[in-house]
C-alpha cells in the first residue's frame, strides 16, 4: 500500500513515538548514551556520539570508533568494588567507608600516591586497550563517611584529574558530580553529569521515585551554574522503569527543555534510554515451536512472516518455546513479538508461556498472534487478552458475516466450516477490537477468527494462508505486510533498503561451480566451464562472482585427469577483471548440519553427505578456510582475494559452519530459493534476507538458481528463462529484491541452458539496474541486521557500516526534496513504486521528517539540484558556493550514467574536467532531469549554475 503525503503527515503527528525537540538544542553536543551491561548492544549504539560503557565486559573501543561512535570507560575514583583486579592492592588505611547499598569500599582521596595509582592501575590499563574518553563517577562519595576533611579529599580529586591529563595526552573526562572542584579543572572536563534531575532510584528501598521540589531545584542551580559560570555542558542522568517508555520519554524532553543532555534509563543502565536521541527499535521477536519443523530455516516463521518484517526494516529474532523463554525484552530494542505456532504447544511448556506473554502484554509490549494459540486459553488469559478460546457454546452452523480488506490478499477466506474453531471477544477490549474475521451461529451469538486488538492482535488458522492441494503451493490470505504494521503498531520510519542504490535496483550475478568438469553437449564436447567462459563471462561483462569446487578441479580430487585443463580455466576466469573469486567448498556438502535430518535426508541413511572423495570425511575449516586458501595459492592471480563462499546442497548451514566462513575471513551467501512466478504466484514463494544462527548471519541469494526452474536439472532446460518472472514480481508491487543471476556452471552444458541463460542477461543489460559485486550485495545485507536509526530532532539520524546507502520512504519523491534540503548527508531521491528511495552519500546521514515545521517550503525548496539516479556508488559529495556547485564522484563497474534533478538551463556539468551534454530525454521525462553517460566506470563531476 502506498501512503498519500496527508496520510502520512496525520500518521506521523499522531504518533506519540515521534516527539519534536528544538532542533537547535538536538543538534548542538554529541548524544551520549549509558549502558553498563555485559552484552551492550553496541551496533544499536553506535547511533550515539558517547557510549559509556563498564570496560570489564571486554569491548572493544577501536572498532567502535570506526563506526562513528566512541567508548567511553565508567571508572569510579572514590568508591571501588573488591571485584575489581585492583583492590587487593589497595592499602587498608586508604579505606575511608563502606557503601553498602552498592557493596562498594569508599576511598581516602588524601594519600599521595593514590592520582597515580589511579593512573597506573585504573586508567593506563583501559587506554592501551584503546579508550580515550572515561566517566569519573563517585566523585563525592567521601561524604559518606562520618570524620572528613573536605577541603582535602576536594584537593585529592583535583590531583587525580591533573595526573590523568599529565600521564595521557588528549584524555578526555566526563565527570559525574564533583561540582566544588569544576571551577578548578574546567579546562581539563568536557562534561559534567549529575544524577536524579526528575526521576530516581532509591537503591535503599528498592524503588524508583520522583524527585522532590526542593532536591530538583538545588541540582538545577548547581547544574545553570557550571553553565554559565563555567561553560561546561552538563549531562543529566535519570531513572525509570524499563518497560515505561513513555514516562522515558517524558523525563528525557523535561530535561532537554531545560538546557541539559539527557539520559534516561533504568537503575541499572542496561537498557537502551532516550537521550538527545531516541533509538527506533528495529527488532522483532518472533517465538515458534521447534517441534514443528527440523529446524528454525524450516518453520512457517521464518519462510513466510520474516520476509514481509524485512521489508517494513525489521530484523527478526526466534525463540524456540522448548528452551527457556528470553528475559529483559522491552521496547528499547523490540518493535514487537510475535508467536507462530501450528497447533499446541508441549502442555508442560503452556503455563510458563501464558505468563511471560502476558507480563509482556501488561508492560505494553505489541504482540501479534498467528496460527494458533499454542495453548488452551484459561480464566487469567482471557482477562488478559479479552479472547476466549475454549468452552465456546456455539449453536451450529456458524456463518460468515463481515471481512475486512486486509482479508483474501492472494485467496479467499476458506469458507466457514463445522469444525471451525474460532474465538470470541470479551470484555472492555472487545468493544475497541477491530475484527478482521466476523462469523455468527444460529444464535446470533458473534465469534472472530482475527482481529486488530487494543495489545496488538491474532489471526488463526485457516485464515493465515491456505495450502493448495495436490501441489507444494501455499497462498496468502491475510495481507502480512498490513496486519503485522497494525497488530504490531509498527511506526513510520525511514526503510534501509537492500534492493536499491543511487535510484537503481542492484543487479548481481553469483554461478555455483557444480558440472565444471561436464561435457557440452555440443560439437567437440567442451566442458562446461570453457563454454561458461567463452559465451557468458568474457561477453558479459558486468560484475560476476564465479567459484569453483576444490573436489572437482584439483589433481587431488575426483578428475586428476582433466585437472590441468579445469584449473586453467578457472585461471583464466578469475584474471577477468569484472570476475570476483569465491569458493564451493572442497567436498560439495550435500547436508551441512547432520542433526537436522529432512528431504531425501529424514528416511535414508544410505544418502551421501558429499561428494565420494577418497579417505575423506567433512572438517569445516576444510571446506571453507581450506578450499580458499586451494584458491588462492594455485587459481587467483596474485593479490585478487577470495572473497565469497557460496553454500553448497541443501544450503542450511549451522551456527559451527557459519562461524567457519567468517573464521576464515568470508562472506557467505545462498540458500532461501525465492521463486515466484506467473505459476506460483504467491508472497509465499519470497524468502527473507537471511537466517541468525547464534552470532553468525547466513545471506540469501535474492533469487534461486536454474536447479529450481528446471525441476532439478530434470528439464525443460531452457526452464531458467522464467527466472525473468521472479525479477518483475519481486519489483512490483513491491520492490522486495534485488535482481540476482544465480546458477551453476552445468548450465552452460545445455544448449537450452545457455540460450536461457543469454536470455536472461540480455533482458538485465536492458533494465535501468546497478551493478554490484555478490561481496557488495552481501555487505548491504549484513549493514541491514545493524544499521541504527534513532530520532533526533525532528528528523532520524541513521548510522551504518556504509555499505547500505537506501532509505525508503511510503511517500512520493516529489514530497521529499523539501526535507532533504535541510538534511545532512543525502545526495538525492528517486521515484520507487512504494514510495521513494532516498540516496545517503555515506554511512551516516540526518533526514528531516517530512512533518517537520523546519521544512522549507517554496522556491527555496526547489532550488538545489540532486542526484536523481546513478549506475555507481557514491565516493564524495559536496556542496559549495551556496549551493550553486556541486562536486562529487561516482565508482561503479559499468560505463557510467547518472540523471540531475533540479536542473536550469544555466547549469553545466563537466566529468574529469571536460564539459558533458546531456543524451537526449524521452518525451515522457521530466523537464528538469538530465541524464549523462560516459564510456567510464569511475568519473569526478562537477556542476556549475549560475545564480538564479
Amino acid at each position: 500500500m502506498i501512503w498519500s503525503l496527508r496520510g502520512f503527515l496525520l500518521l506521523t503527528l499522531s504518533l506519540s513515538f515521534v516527539w519534536a525537540t528544538d532542533e537547535a538544542s538536538a543538534k548542538t553536543g554529541p548524544a551520549i548514551a549509558l549502558h553498563y551491561g555485559h552484552n551492550a548492544p553496541l551496533e544499536d549504539l553506535k547511533v550515539f556520539d558517547i557510549v559509556v560503557v563498564e570496560p570489564d565486559h571486554g569491548y572493544d573501543p577501536v572498532a567502535q570508533r570506526a563506526k562513528g561512535s566512541e567508548l567511553y570507560a565508567y571508572t569510579s575514583v572514590a568508591e571501588v568494588q573488591p571485584s575489581r583486579s585492583y583492590f587487593k592492592d589497595i592499602p587498608a588505611d586508604w579505606h575511608l567507608a563502606r557503601n553498602g547499598h552498592w557493596n562498594s569500599v569508599v576511598l581516602d582521596q588524601t594519600p599521595t600516591p593514590w592520582p597515580s595509582f589511579f593512573a597506573d592501575r585504573v586508567i593506563a590499563p583501559l587506554w592501551q586497550r584503546g579508550y580515550r574518553g572515561f566517566f569519573l563517577d563517585t566523585m563525592d562519595s567521601y561524604r559518606l563517611a562520618s570524620h572528613f576533611d573536605e577541603a582535602a579529599q576536594q584537593a585529592g580529586l583535583v590531583r587525580v584529574i591533573q595526573t590523568l591529563h599529565e600521564r595521557f595526552p588528549g584524555i578526555r573526562l566526563i565527570m559525574n558530580r564533583g561540582f566544588d572542584i569544576v571551577p578548578r579543572v574546567k579546562n581539563k572536563i568536557e562534561m559534567v553529569a549529575a544524577e536524579s534531575l526528575y526521576r530516581s532510584w532509591n537503591a535503599g528501598a528498592n524503588r524508583y521515585e520522583e524527585v522532590p521540589d526542593a532536591d530538583r531545584q538545588w541540582l538545577l542551580t548547581q547544574l545553570r551554574t557550571i553553565q554559565t559560570r563555567d561553560g561546561i555542558p552538563v549531562l543529566a542522568i535519570d531513572y525509570v522503569p524499563p518497560n515505561d517508555r513513555a514516562l522515558a520519554r517524558e523525563t528525557a524532553k523535561r530535561i532537554q527543555a531545560d538546557g541539559f543532555t539527557p539520559w534516561v534509563s533504568d537503575s541499572r543502565l542496561d537498557t537502551v534510554g532516550i537521550g538527545a536521541l531516541e533509538l527506533v527499535p528495529r527488532r522483532i521477536l518472533i517465538l515458534y515451536n521447534g517441534a514443528e519443523a527440523p529446524a528454525v530455516n524450516y518453520t512457517s516463521a521464518h519462510r513466510f512472516l520474516q520476509m514481509p518484517l524485512n521489508h517494513m526494516g525489521y530484523v527478526v529474532d526466534y525463540a524456540d518455546v522448548r528452551k527457556p523463554l528470553p528475559k529483559d525484552i522491552y521496547r528499547d530494542r523490540y518493535a514487537g513479538v510475535v508467536t507462530a505456532f501450528n497447533g499446541y504447544m508441549p502442555s508442560a511448556l503452556r503455563r510458563e508461556f501464558s505468563t511471560w506473554l502476558q507480563t509482556l502484554k501488561n508492560q505494553g509490549m505489541p504482540l501479534a498472534i498467528v496460527g494458533d494459540f499454542g495453548l488452551a486459553p484459561d480464566k487469567s488469559w482471557t482477562d488478559t487478552f479479552g479472547i476466549q478460546g475454549t468452552s465456546l457454546s456455539i449453536s451450529p452452523p456458524l456463518q460468515a458475516q463481515k471481512q475486512h480488506p486486509m482479508m483474501g490478499l492472494e485467496v479467499p477466506p476458506p469458507p466457514v466450516e463445522k469444525d471451525s474453531a474460532p474465538a470470541r471477544l470479551l470484555g472492555p477490549q472487545a468493544a475497541r477490537a477491530i475484527p478482521l474475521v466476523e462469523m455468527k451461529d444460529q444464535k446470533g451469538q458473534l465469534f472472530v477468527a482475527a482481529a486488530l486488538m487494543p495489545w496488538g492482535g491474532f489471526v488463526l488458522d485457516p485464515y493465515v494462508y491456505n495450502e493448495l492441494p495436490g501441489t507444494e503451493q501455499t497462498r496468502w490470505v491475510v495481507d502480512p505486510f498490513e496486519f503485522l504494521q497494525k497488530a504490531l503498531r509498527l511506526p513510520f520510519m525511514p526503510v534501509p533498503d537492500i534492493t536499491t542504490e543511487n535510484g537503481r535496483r542492484l543487479l548481481l550475478a553469483h554461478i555455483d561451480g557444480d558440472g565444471f568438469p561436464s561435457r557440452a553437449e555440443m560439437p567437440g564436447a567442451p566442458v562446461a566451464a570453457q563454454v561458461l567462459l567463452k559465451e557468458i563471462l568474457e561477453k558479459y561483462r558486468i560484475p560476476q562472482t564465479v567459484s569453483v569446487i576444490e573436489g572437482e578441479v584439483a589433481h587431488h580430487g575426483l578428475h586428476p585427469e582433466l585437472s590441468g585443463q579445469l584449473e586453467d580455466i578457472a585461471r583464466k576466469m578469475f584474471k577477468l577483471p569484472h570476475v570476483e573469486i569465491a569458493s564451493h567448498s572442497f567436498s560439495h556438502p550435500y547436508l551441512w548440519d547432520t542433526d537436522v535430518k529432512h528431504g531425501i535426508f529424514s528416511d535414508s541413511n544410505e544418502v551421501e553427505y558429499h561428494l565420494n572423495i577418497p579417505n575423506y570425511q567433512v572438517d569445516l575449516t576444510r571446506e571453507t578456510a581450506g578450499s580458499a586458501d586451494y584458491i588462492r595459492q594455485n587459481l587467483a592471480p596474485a593479490g585478487k582475494p577470495v572473497s565469497v563462499f557460496q553454500w553448497t546442497g541443501d544450503t542450511a548451514p549451522n551456527e559451527a559452519a557459519l562461524k567457519a566462513t567468517y573464521d576464515a575471513g568470508l562472506l557467505n551467501i545462498n540458500g532461501g530459493d525465492t521463486f515466484i512466478s506467473r505459476g506460483n504466484p504467491s508472497l509465499t514463494a519470497v524468502r527473507p534476507h537471511g537466517i541468525t544462527k547464534g552470532n553468525y548471519l547466513q545471506v540469501y541469494a535474492p533469487i534461486a538458481n536454474e536447479n529450481i526452474f528446471t525441476n532439478l536439472w530434470r528439464g525443460p532446460f531452457y526452464g531458467y528463462e522464467r527466472v525473468l518472472e521472479t525479477f518483475e514480481m519481486t519489483d512490483t508491487p513491491r520492490r522486495i529484491k534485488p535482481v540476482g543471476i544465480y546458477y551453476h556452471t552445468y548450465s552452460a552444458s545445455k544448449v537450452a541452458g545457455l540460450q536461457a541463460l543469454r536470455k536472461v542477461y540480455n533482458w538485465a543489460l536492458n533494465q535501468p539496474l546497478h551493478p554490484v559485486f555478490t561481496s557488495e550485495f552481501i555487505r548491504k545485507v549484513q549493514d541491514f541486521h545493524t544499521y541504527a536509526i534513532a530520532i533526533e530532532g525532528e528528523g532520524w539520524r541513521v548510522r551504518g557500516a556504509g555499505h547500505l546507502r537506501t532509505l525508503r520512504f511510503p511517500i512520493a519523491a516529489a514530497a521529499m526534496v523539501a526535507p532533504l534540503s535541510t538534511s545532512e548527508g543525502v545526495a538525492g531521491v528517486s521515484e520507487g513504486v512504494e514510495g521513494s528511495y532516498v540516496h545517503l552519500t555515506g554511512a551516516q546521514a540526518w533526514v528531516a521528517n517530512p512533518a517537520s515545521a523546519l521544512v522549507p517550503s517554496g522556491p527555496t525548496a526547489e532550488a538545489r539540484i540532486w542526484l536523481h539516479d546513478a549506475n555507481a556508488r557514491i565516493t564524495q559529495w559536496e556542496r559549495k558556493q551556496q549551493g550553486l556547485r556541486t562536486d562529487f564522484s561516482l565508482q561503479g563497474h559499468v560505463p557510467l550514467q547518472f540523471t540531475l534533478s533540479g536542473m536550469a538551463p544555466t547549469c553545466k556539468v563537466s566529468a574529469n574536467g571536460q564539459t558533458l551534454a546531456a543524451a537526449k530525454s524521452s518525451e515522457k521525462e521530466r523537464p528538469d532531469l538530465r541524464t549523462y553517460r560516459l564510456p567510464d566506470a569511475a568519473a569526478q563531476i562537477q556542476i556549475l549554475c549560475a545564480g538564479r
